[in-house]
């Protein structure tokens, strides 16, 4: 069975789980998801875990993102993209320099309100499922970081950014809130994905390349530091034996992967009070 990550490139009008199942059923995975949700009109890099590799997805979604997006000013939708039903028209009158101030007070740590056509769940309902009902509630906002949003386009009523993001950022969300900056709403009307953590479109395969794709072993899937254990200690590390972390040879607090000699993924872990403890343990390929 297949263990590793594979970086589709996921095609428009597919839903991240469609596209994890096609690659799931082409290589005969028992296990499979996904590092990163990418909604249907998007493409571009999506991470698919097989295998022992599900075991890394909640760490890839943990890690930044990059984009690339095209926005229309002067309409807005009750998704804040293309596939909605336009809430708002307005003449658009708004200069380069106007949407460069917009964009230079949107770049840094701020809080976003996340859309309602979401699949963020509040009160145990998803509030996609409360904005198709016609439901507005109040969002709590969420923290996240803009590293980089730059103007690579400008064609009024259309421009087109690029993006580098913390996770739990919506794009589209973001695109709307420019819009409503400068004074004539927006929506997104394209999206892609260039880069998810250590993994961007020169990774990726297209859907229908997909069994002839080269999966990138869990060892290589994170950017987190790495110590290696010798054999004898292999038992008790996969029965969950907390030894000393002076064990491996360090002395690191933060999150780390341990490996075998041979550098095959052994656990993820973490140090508490001098000793390692085991986050995920995966079982040899």
């Amino acid at each position: 069975m297949p263990h590793g990550v594979l970086v589709l490139d996921k095609p428009e009008g597919m839903s991240s789980a469609a596209a994890v199942d096609k690659v799931k059923r082409a290589l005969r995975a028992q296990r499979a998801g996904h590092g990163g949700t990418l909604d249907p009109m998007a493409t571009g890099v999506l991470a698919v875990c097989l295998g022992e590799a599900t075991k890394l997805a909640s760490y890839l979604l943990a890690d930044d993102k990059g984009y690339v997006a095209e926005g229309l000013l002067g309409v807005e939708t009750d998704t804040l993209d293309r596939t909605g039903a336009v809430t708002a028209t307005r003449d658009v009158a708004v200069t380069r320099e106007q949407l460069l101030a917009a964009i230079a007070a949107r770049t840094g740590e701020q809080d976003q309100i996340p859309p309602m056509f979401s699949a963020l769940k509040q009160d145990g309902r998803r509030l996609y499922k409360r904005a198709r009902a016609g439901e507005v509630v109040d969002r709590a906002p969420r923290r996240i970081r803009i590293d980089r949003l730059a103007l690579i386009a400008f064609d009024p009523p259309r421009f087109t950014l690029e993006i580098a993001c913390s996770k739990g950022t919506y794009v589209r969300s973001l695109v709307a809130d420019l819009g409503t900056d400068v004074g004539c709403g927006a929506h997104l009307t394209a999206l892609r994905r260039t880069r998810s953590g250590r993994f961007s479109l020169e990774h990726a395969v297209p859907l229908d390349r997909v069994d002839q794709a080269t999966l990138i072993p869990l060892a290589a899937a994170t950017d987190l530091p790495a110590l290696s254990a010798p054999d004898e200690l292999l038992g008790k590390i996969r029965n969950g034996v907390q030894l000393p972390v002076a064990t491996f040879g360090g002395d690191k607090h933060e999150r780390f992967q341990l490996l075998d000699v041979r550098g095959a993924l052994l656990a993820i872990c973490h140090v508490m009070d001098g000793h390692v403890v085991y986050d995920r343990v995966f079982l040899p390929a």
